[in-house]
């Protein structure tokens, strides 16, 4: 049997054929799928199966995306959580973060997109997982999972030049907005420096620069 098909993923979603949509891109992935139209359902689902990745949507009847995701983060530490929206705005990927969250999708998302967007978080999931039995913590500062904080950074030491945060989204192949905000929290503990690029147009280009290759514990 492929091993992928020992991977589960529960899908959370009101809208029944988005939840269609998603369920039959992921089986033809090779996972398993269990799907659940609330928040409510979604989080008991969870709670029964335990799978290593949930893909939830933010906007909801009952509990919303954020509430959802709160709460099957604080029953399950290692699970990655891949939130589907919309919105684009980074206070809200902000939110999500810190209540748990491991990615964004942007609604409506291709196939492709999608599996990658799959295949990098359920990494992140064995990571994570390997951190907890390792460290009682799961999560540290301001919501940053620190499987994610090590990728970011492994893939920031390899870079022989500057490079922007669509460039790192790119080659993680992450959201705009998660990396953002770990880039962001880089910044703050003076591991990483901004570098202005001027006369773009649009979202800003800025570059960022390791200035300090050595990564606490």
């Amino acid at each position: 049997m492929n091993s992928k098909n020992k991977i589960r993923i529960v899908v959370i979603d009101d809208e029944e054929d988005i939840l269609y949509t998603i369920k039959e891109i992921c089986e033809f992935g090779g996972y398993d799928v269990l799907t659940a139209t609330s928040g409510k359902k979604g989080y008991e689902l969870c709670k029964k199966y335990n799978p290593q990745l949930v893909i939830v949507d933010y906007h909801m009847p009952d509990w919303d995306g954020i509430n959802t995701v709160k709460k099957i983060r604080h029953m399950n530490p290692a699970v990655s959580i891949l939130v589907l929206t919309v919105d684009e705005r980074q206070e809200i990927s902000d939110k999500f973060i810190e209540v748990g969250a491991t990615d964004f999708a942007i609604k409506p998302i291709k196939a492709p997109d999608l599996i990658s967007r799959i295949k990098v978080n359920l990494k992140i999931h064995e990571v994570t997982k390997k951190s907890i039995e390792e460290r009682a913590n799961a999560f540290v500062d301001k919501g940053i999972s620190p499987a994610t904080l090590s990728l970011v950074w492994d893939f920031l030491l390899n870079q022989d030049e500057d490079v922007t945060i669509d460039y790192i989204a790119s080659g993680m192949n992450l959201a705009y907005q998660t990396v953002h905000r770990y880039v962001q929290y880089l910044i703050e503990h003076e591991k990483l420096e901004l570098i202005p690029v001027y006369g773009q147009i649009g979202r800003p280009k800025n570059k960022y620069r390791v200035i300090d290759k050595k990564m606490s514990e």
